[in-house]
């Protein structure tokens, strides 16, 4: 339900309690945030609810407002020009209205939360991709703009900083297309590459008969390893930043790896088998960045 606030006056404190309320609901979310900073845990929240709410208009096929049911597409047409409102004027949706004061309060960009709207309005109608460099373009609006997001909370705003970023941001987010191929599938999306597919000879009609065949074995290892190569060129962001965002960093990164290694062990049969990690899995790889890293240290 897109939620509006005629007259605008809904107050900060009753928004960040929506945001809170909304992102709770998110495990994810629950667990991650625990590790940030406490002075910059509300902006997470905010952000968070941000990014999860423009998603989930993404995914719907119809969206209710209080002037009736409208498609996802023009939802998220609505919900940009009340994103453009927290940099002109006041925000309607609660959640706007509290992300109005991280972005004031952190000097961020509208272009990186209007990159996050175009990625969600693309998933409407490109199904497919038939270049790998279509798919990095995706992966630059729909994952990159949050890893630059993060840094700017930071106020770190080195360029050098944000393409390490978005190695690791687009390493991950391509990290989620071939664990969940067959998930994507079942919904008529695939972002494997249509050239990518001819090349080692098969057909979409080969994807929807659910058969990890050799050739396809051998697409995904390819996809695979040059993830992995993203994953290496970004790797260095690790030692550059704060240690508390530092740990952020690496333990998304270690995550992401930890699925690709996954992806290894299971012979590339994503088409038959999702690669998840177990809570005993997440744990050691917790550990391994906590101790890697010297330690995350006490901030307020």
């Amino acid at each position: 339900m897109i939620e509006i606030d005629e007259d605008g006056k809904r107050s900060l404190q009753d928004a960040e309690k929506y945001c809170r309320s909304f992102a709770g609901h998110y495990e994810n979310f629950t667990v991650g945030s625990l590790l940030f900073p406490k002075s910059k845990r509300t902006d997470l929240t905010n952000i968070y609810a941000f990014c999860r709410f423009s998603d989930d208009l993404g995914d719907e096929g119809e969206v209710d407002t209080t002037e009736g049911r409208i498609n996802a597409r023009h939802a998220l047409d609505v919900w940009e020009e009340d994103l453009i409102r927290c940099y002109e004027s006041s925000p309607r949706h609660p959640i706007l209205t509290a992300l109005q004061r991280t972005i004031r309060k952190h000097n961020l960009p509208s272009q990186l939360f209007c990159d996050l709207i175009s990625a969600f309005r693309q998933d409407q109608s490109v199904l497919r991709y038939e270049t790998f460099d279509e798919l990095l373009d995706y992966c630059r609006r729909s994952a990159d703009p949050v890893g630059r997001i993060y840094l700017m909370l930071f106020n770190l705003r080195d360029e050098e900083l944000f393409r390490l970023s978005d190695k690791i941001c687009t390493a991950l987010q391509l990290t989620n297309f071939w664990q969940d191929a067959a998930r994507d599938l079942n919904k008529g999306r695939i972002y494997i590459p249509s050239e990518d597919m001819k090349n080692f000879g098969l057909t979409e009609a080969d994807l929807h008969e659910f058969k990890d065949k050799p050739e396809f074995k051998s697409l995904i290892r390819f996809e695979v390893e040059r993830t992995w190569r993203m994953f290496a060129e970004g790797s260095e962001l690790d030692g550059r930043l704060p240690k508390r965002l530092a740990f952020e960093v690496r333990l998304f990164r270690l995550g992401g790896e930890s699925i690709l290694n996954k992806i290894k062990k299971i012979d590339y049969e994503v088409l038959t088998k999702r690669p998840v990690l177990s809570k005993g899995q997440k744990g050691m790889i917790f550990m391994k960045t906590l101790f890697s890293g010297g330690g995350i240290g006490i901030q307020a």
